[in-house]
């Protein structure tokens, strides 16, 4: 199959439905287009043809500005700043058991790539408004993404401001940003001239980092737009979707005759929901990849790879944006 870029046929008029309904919104006119992928990771399987109305979507990932102002408007507090209780982590050691939230912490060294434990460390205090535990603040960080957001708490922005999580399908056809079967957001070519388009790991993971600064988050927008005018959707943080995780996309034979455009879990009034979730502590799909993704460690910052987030944990690479849609009646998906 070419992988050369190609646009995506459009289903509609790419000709916006009036105003957006709010500020820094795109308006993608949704078509049929080649979602997930053969050539990766095995959850990207199989690659096949999906029809996505038009919506709007977040030209940026919510910053910790808008979530602060949602916090300080209704008062919300996030899952990473709620007491736990210990009957739902059975076997958790004490110490865990107090609000907090999972930080990336460099090694000394070259470490064993399958045991994710030696860079995560759950520090307690470490939330949305502390990224970094007790000392750390975003006072210096109000154009970063926000992040340590669980599913529930990006549900809830959503809802304040009167918008939706993406499903997976939506966030995919934005990410690719007008280019079929492309690798990454932006073509194939990883570094077009050598420059570096997306806020990925740069040096060996997890020890050696040869940006200036310390791994994290950088301001949104820092990088060039796709096609679309979407900053960051590859890189920077991993993005709730509101479609529970199933470890391959539907094989042709388990196709249904017809379900809802952008199947959908999640507590969204009306939603379908194709996939219970398989896990004791459910697991929703993240797309975009994140300041820690590299070639070496976790190619995942393109627009087809995805990975299982479990529903109450957030961490300190993990945020959001938002939709708004203006059709959401059934559609049947055509794979190929």
């Amino acid at each position: 199959m070419s992988r050369s870029p190609m646009q995506s046929k459009p289903s509609r008029s790419t000709k916006p439905p009036g105003r957006p309904p709010k500020p820094d919104m795109v308006w993608i006119s949704g078509g049929t287009f080649l979602m997930g992928s053969n050539d990766y990771y095995p959850e990207e399987k199989p690659l096949h043809r999906v029809t996505v109305d038009g919506f709007w979507i977040d030209k940026y990932q919510v910053t910790n500005r808008q979530f602060q102002k949602f916090v300080k408007a209704t008062g919300y507090v996030t899952v990473a700043e709620r007491p736990l209780n210990p009957a739902d982590y059975p076997g958790a050691p004490p110490e865990n058991l107090v609000p907090g939230s999972l930080v990336f912490r460099m090694t000394s060294g070259p470490v064993d790539l399958k045991h994710m434990s030696q860079w995560w460390v759950w520090v307690p205090g470490a939330c949305w408004r502390r990224p970094e535990g007790s000392g750390s603040s975003i006072e210096q960080r109000k154009h970063l993404p926000v992040v340590h957001i669980a599913y529930e708490d990006a549900e809830a922005y959503a809802q304040w401001s009167g918008a939706a999580l993406p499903t997976e399908a939506e966030w995919e056809f934005a990410a690719r940003g007008g280019l079929e079967n492309a690798a990454f957001t932006w073509g194939d070519d990883p570094k077009p001239q050598g420059k570096l388009m997306a806020n990925t790991w740069q040096g060996e993971f997890p020890w050696k980092y040869l940006k200036p600064h310390p791994p994290s988050p950088e301001p949104v927008g820092s990088y060039p737009p796709n096609g679309y005018g979407l900053y960051d959707m590859a890189g920077n943080a991993w993005e709730w979707t509101c479609d529970w995780y199933s470890d391959r996309h539907p094989d042709e034979a388990d196709k249904p005759c017809c379900i809802p455009l952008n199947p959908r879990g999640g507590s969204m009034e009306g939603s379908y929901d194709p996939v219970q979730p398989q896990f004791p502590i459910p697991r929703k799909v993240v797309k975009g990849g994140s300041y820690l993704c590299s070639p070496e460690y976790c190619e995942r910052y393109r627009p087809s790879a995805r990975r299982p987030q479990m529903v109450d944990t957030g961490m300190s690479h993990v945020g959001f944006r938002c939709v708004v849609r203006v059709n959401s009646q059934p559609k049947e998906l055509e794979y190929n």
